[in-house]
């Protein structure tokens, strides 16, 4: 996890991507002064954003809706190339990164194929991606890890919400991407059912440490799982909150005295996205 002064340095010093070395790019996700607008919008969706990413993170965004997380998501993974700035996902433009290091992507949908097993759903990204130079992890492994042990030969229709959404989880997973994007996956979910699973998500990806970029609209989901927090609003990123709570993270910790502070502090700055001073 970067330092947190290193981090601020870097995503806030507005001197685009030649403050870090070029030898150095390859362990950072990179945006300077990114701007993305839409046709009849009014305002940009990104506008003149900076962020920096180290390499093994968990990092989250959290903000009110039409803020711009999807939009950025899109950018990092090269689905949507910005107006103006610059990207780099470890040393790479984004599409490049995407073919070359490989991306994982979790919706809020799970979006599995209906007439695939569990364990086939799984599978799928291994097979369309057999040329890909790419690690590999054992799908029933990574299933057994999230707790679908006994649903591998199971239909999507026969799942939970819940269930379906660790499989989302686990497809991800399987073919070790150097980056994870995921785009509010548990929104759809209840509350205990979302608890449940982003504990289950925190154990995989602490051992596995792939780059997160999450996106949610709970606080307390980003305070359990991130390494880092930032709130945007209008198209840019506030400096990252440093989440300090010691990992593994084990259920139950929302009770401790110390997660309760982040989530004011990061209340706090959600309410000043809404209300920004002077607006």
């Amino acid at each position: 996890m970067a330092a947190p002064s290193e981090h601020v340095e870097l995503a806030h010093s507005g001197d685009g991507l030649e403050v870090l070395p070029s030898g150095q790019r390859e362990e950072w996700i990179l945006l300077a002064r990114v701007t993305k607008r839409f046709p009849k919008a009014d305002q940009p969706a990104l506008d003149r954003l900076d962020l920096a990413v180290r390499r093994g993170s968990f990092f989250t965004v959290i903000g009110p809706s039409g803020a711009g997380k999807s939009t950025l998501l899109r950018v990092l993974a090269g689905l949507l190339l910005p107006d103006s700035g610059e990207v780099s996902v470890f040393g790479e433009p984004p599409a490049e990164a995407s073919r070359q290091k490989h991306l994982g992507w979790v919706p809020q949908s799970p979006a599995l194929l209906p007439w695939r097993t569990v364990l086939d759903n799984v599978r799928l990204p291994l097979q369309l991606n057999r040329r890909a130079h790419c690690e590999e992890r054992d799908p029933i492994d990574i299933l057994a890890r999230l707790g679908l042990a006994g649903a591998m030969d199971m239909l999507p229709a026969q799942l939970s919400g819940g269930m379906r959404q660790r499989v989302a989880i686990a497809r991800a997973f399987a073919f070790a991407p150097a980056l994870l994007l995921m785009d509010e996956p548990f929104g759809a979910l209840d509350e205990m059912t979302r608890e449940h699973v982003a504990h289950l998500l925190s154990q995989l990806w602490q051992a596995e440490h792939p780059t997160v970029v999450f996106v949610t609209h709970s606080v307390s989901e980003a305070v359990v799982l991130s390494d880092q927090v930032a709130v945007m609003g209008g198209g840019k990123l506030s400096a990252p909150v440093e989440i300090t709570l010691p990992r593994p993270r084990p259920e139950g910790i929302e009770d401790a005295a110390e997660f309760h502070q982040l989530q004011r502090e990061l209340r706090q700055r959600l309410r000043e996205a809404f209300d920004p001073p002077g607006g």
